[in-house]
């Protein structure tokens, strides 16, 4: 799927900077670079806030943000001797910070202490860097027109009104939004409803001015200008709820040649409703936590662990490709689970202390708290588990979605978009329990989770894909739909050579889109905002 772009804002203030300048203060600017193929690229700088410690910068930087990579950013800030904005070799610096942009999203706002070189603390000097998302896609639009006693501009019959209505671009040009039918013969219109996304009718700006033109047909392309009217989707709002929603359609010729001039009609706006569309980023910055379960497959197939040719074999120098999936895709969604803690299962082996089969044992051998501290935590208990199992057999995933369903489903009951699940499953073959398998990803459809399977190794995994929902809709058994695509089936084989964020990009690209179906289709708004998603506002916006 092609990457889909949000647009942040990065606000940036400090506290507490060192003092460098002998008889003023420091005038502090802040340098923001990008991490790109290794190295650090500067983005941007803000304007230098002359004379103080505490500075708050007004420049705002947008940057471009994909849930599915780890985007590094660094933060410098200097005391700045040269011209504003440029930097110069004099400037001394006051401190850095490093952080991804998952990190900023997940918390919205972040304060970290500036570090000096070798990561010694600048005194007690701040960094604050506040998101803010504008990608600005927050839903459409439904309009419906009428019309009153408009000038009649045919001789023998009545005129043929039709309106267009417009958007004001900054450089003053119109830019059409929507034309509507022609209502024949009528000086009474009553114009269809139509629909249209707040981009396109106002690029999300309320107040940004809006043109309405009212025209007489005419076959021949020469339309009769009858009148116009000038508002913003502000003033739509606030006059529809006001029960005023009439506007004076106006020529501006008639109005100077005859003072006696009122108007050429009136138009009505019969009906607005607002639908608010909410994006990954909103249930993010809303505070909803991204939960992550890796689940590895522990059977007979993969080869003894001990042998090298196993895909299981720990090489110090090289981590197998359990481990290289595993990393990849736990970097990414550790940044949006607060306590960063994650539940390691494993599957298709005999566990100790009776070695009799299990498929969703915990890997750190607790079956009272399957989370390890961290993805080192998950790296280290795989491989404290690998010598005290026996690998086995067959491939069953279903106990396993079954478990992380009960969690969710328990989160479902809340009716708040406040956890969403990740389940990985790394497995190095074509599961054995595919009816139980499909069975209980439908079931899952309906819960705030999305599962990811990688396969490992070389196996066959065609029948594998038939559970991406990708090729059309997964149906259970008994022929049941999956109610939205939860499933994303990657061989890890074609990613190989791939670097650990090409893995990460290609299977983590469509989570956000799962989000937001899943909160859509339950009508549950981001937390902090009252407005469920999808739900009409009329008149107002959410």
């Amino acid at each position: 799927p092609a990457p889909c772009a949000s647009k942040v804002e990065l606000r940036l203030s400090c506290r507490h900077l060192l003092d460098r300048d002998p008889l003023t203060k420091s005038d502090p600017s802040v340098a923001l670079l990008q991490q790109a193929q290794g190295q650090w690229v500067q983005v941007g700088r803000t304007e230098v806030v002359r004379s103080s410690l505490h500075p708050v910068f007004s420049k705002v930087f947008t940057v471009d943000y994909y849930f599915e990579e780890v985007q590094r950013l660094r933060f410098e800030v200097y005391d700045t001797h040269g011209p504003s904005g440029f930097s110069c070799q004099e400037d001394d610096f006051l401190g850095g910070m490093e952080c991804t942009l998952g990190q900023i999203v997940a918390q919205k706002k972040v304060t970290r202490p500036l570090l000096l070189k070798f990561g010694r603390n600048a005194g007690k000097s701040t960094i604050t860097v506040i998101a803010e998302d504008i990608s600005g896609n927050n839903g459409y639009v439904e309009l419906s027109f009428r019309a009153r006693k408009l000038d009649d501009k045919d001789l023998f019959s009545k005129s043929d009104p039709f309106l267009e209505l417009f958007r004001v671009n900054d450089d003053q040009g119109l830019q059409l939004v929507y034309r509507t039918e022609v209502v024949k013969n009528n000086l009474n219109p009553v114009w269809e409803p139509f629909k249209v996304s707040l981009s396109s009718l106002c690029s999300c700006e309320e107040t940004r001015p809006l043109k309405c033109l009212v025209w007489d047909y005419d076959s021949r392309g020469k339309h009769d200008f009858i009148g116009e009217f000038t508002t913003t989707f502000e003033e739509m709002q606030k006059v529809f709820r006001e029960g005023q929603a009439q506007w004076d359609c106006v020529n501006p010729k008639y109005k100077q040649k005859r003072r006696s001039y009122k108007n050429s009609g009136a138009v009505v706006l019969a009906d607005l409703k607002f639908h608010r569309v909410y994006s990954f980023l909103d249930y993010i910055m809303g505070g909803c936590q991204i939960h992550f379960t890796v689940a590895i497959d522990f059977t007979a197939s993969n080869g003894d662990p001990r042998n090298s040719c196993s895909l299981h074999y720990i090489n110090p120098y090289q981590p197998n490709e359990y481990l290289k999936a595993l990393v990849s895709v736990g970097e990414i969604c550790q940044d949006y689970d607060s306590d960063k803690r994650f539940s390691a299962l494993g599957f298709g082996a005999r566990i100790p202390p009776k070695y009799e089969v299990s498929h969703d044992f915990a890997i750190n051998f607790n079956p009272e708290d399957d989370e390890c501290e961290g993805i080192q935590g998950v790296v280290e208990a795989y491989q404290n588990c690998l010598p005290r199992v026996q690998l086995y057999g067959p491939t069953n995933v279903a106990p396993i979605i079954s478990k992380v369903a009960r969690v969710a489903a328990a989160e479902e009951r809340t009716g708040e978009a406040s956890q969403y699940y990740i389940l990985l499953i790394l497995t190095d073959g074509v599961v054995t329990d595919m009816a139980d398998t499909r069975e209980a990803i439908v079931r899952a459809s309906r819960l705030p989770m999305s599962i990811i399977i990688v396969g490992v190794g070389n196996a066959d995994f065609t029948d594998m894909q038939v559970l991406d929902g990708d090729d059309g809709v997964l149906r259970s058994p008994r022929g049941e739909p999956a109610l939205r695509d939860i499933v994303q089936f990657v061989p890890f084989r074609e990613l190989k050579n791939a670097s650990p964020a090409a893995l990460a990009k290609c299977v983590l690209a469509e989570v956000p889109k799962q989000v937001v179906e899943y909160y859509s289709h339950r009508g549950l708004a981001p937390r902090g905002l009252d407005v469920p998603a999808g739900e009409v506002s009329p008149g107002c916006t959410p």
